[in-house]
């Protein structure tokens, strides 16, 4: 099963479990808004802060419910096999890049509700990551991806 499929069946869970419309980020949500193959090796889903605090174990017990098993509490981290998602909050992404989370993007896929970002806001995050030295050395994928957003933005991609 594709990494898209898998976001699904995790979207799919979220909007009837808990109703949350998550948010496909990172390179798999990068792809989906530019039609533009990253190669993503994980699953990155955005969701409420309220759902990694108070509502920590609700949204625990759906993901394990889908076969995955917890293997970073601190990275909310999970695994199923090969297939690695993660999940952060959606409200960091103001203070982080000045990302309007309120103006993303609503899709349906395969009946699962989800959000993206647009090529703009993905710029803003990929520029103010480039100035984070733990993801520079960890990812040096981010210039490549820049450029790409760059030339896409130039084109009146977005």
């Amino acid at each position: 099963m594709s990494l898209n499929d898998q976001f699904f069946n995790i979207a799919n869970a979220l909007n009837k479990e808990l109703d949350i419309i998550p948010v496909l980020y990172g390179s798999l949500g990068l792809e989906k808004v530019t039609g533009v193959k990253f190669s993503p090796q994980d699953i990155d889903i955005l969701v409420p802060l309220i759902f990694l605090e108070e509502k920590w174990t609700m949204l625990k017990s759906v993901i394990e419910q889908l076969g995955y098993e917890m293997v970073d509490l601190h990275e909310h981290e999970f695994n199923k096999g090969k297939i690695k998602i993660g999940f952060a909050f959606i409200e960091d992404l103001k203070p982080f890049a000045d990302v309007d989370y309120k103006k993303f993007k609503k899709n349906e896929d395969n009946g699962a509700m989800y959000y993206t970002l647009s090529i703009a806001d993905y710029l803003k995050v990929y520029n103010k990551s480039l100035l984070d030295g733990y993801r520079r050395t960890k990812n040096n994928k981010d210039e490549s991806k820049l450029k790409i957003l760059n030339d896409l933005v130039q084109n009146n991609f977005d």
